[in-house]
């Protein structure tokens, strides 16, 4: 992880070269990431989403991705990146180089593309910029090398899971939040997202959450999450049939 700030120190400099200072003042972020989104942004360069392992979700400038004839840059590649900005609050501009492209072994399933789609969009979505969340890129990267070579559904709710544990809602199923039993275990708080012993959840049957744990089950989670945002989930993930 690289975080590179010019700092400026005036001492008897005319206004000139002062405000000269100011303009060369920047700022500079290196790091490792996978591209998330991508669109056109004229007819030669592009604005792109990519998710970080040291600063979690950036968004800056491609230049020259839409024409480049070789090695254009695609969701779902992995590169090295480099976010360069005169101030911290502009968009900036990426300089990327590709490292893998390991969305291209499920680019020929269905499953994949979907699952594939819809985790991109949940971190576009639910994850705030310039945030690190290592943990949460490491097994993002994990989870699309397993898409080809485990069950697919549960590589993504393992990955949902992950998700929800870095939104601040980590899901307890290892003893019944109400008494603290470790078998039994059939259902699930939506309020709490601990799970819930037969004993416990028989007065609030028409309230809790049928385990084994689903994607049915998590997406209420992430919609929760969505709504604290003032957002809503992802057209990728609500259409997401798996």
């Amino acid at each position: 992880m690289h975080i590179v700030c010019a700092q400026v120190l005036f001492f008897n400099k005319s206004r000139a070269e002062q405000l000269k200072c100011m303009y060369n003042t920047g700022m500079k972020m290196e790091s490792i990431g996978i591209i998330i989104s991508i669109r056109p942004f004229n007819e030669r360069d592009a604005v792109a989403h990519i998710f970080t392992r040291d600063y979690g979700v950036m968004a800056g400038m491609l230049r020259g991705a839409v024409c480049a004839r070789r090695g254009r840059p695609m969701v779902g590649m992995v590169g090295t990146v480099s976010w360069n900005a005169r101030l911290d609050s502009q968009l900036g501009v990426f300089h990327w180089e590709m490292r893998s492209n390991p969305a291209a072994a499920v680019m020929f399933s269905r499953d994949g593309v979907m699952i594939i789609n819809s985790m991109f969009a949940l971190i576009n979505t639910l994850l705030p910029e310039r945030a690190a969340y290592t943990t949460l890129y490491d097994e993002t990267i994990n989870a699309i090398a397993k898409i080809t070579n485990a069950p697919a559904t549960t590589v993504y709710l393992e990955w949902e899971i992950s998700l929800l544990r870095e939104l601040g809602y980590a899901l307890e199923l290892s003893h019944c939040s109400g008494c603290g039993r470790h078998d039994n275990l059939n259902f699930l708080s939506p309020r709490t997202g601990r799970a819930v012993c037969d004993e416990c959840a028989a007065p609030y049957m028409n309230r809790v959450y049928k385990l084994p744990l689903n994607l049915a089950i998590t997406a209420r989670f992430l919609a929760n999450a969505a709504t604290a945002q003032g957002t809503e989930m992802p057209a990728a993930r609500t259409m997401l049939k798996i």
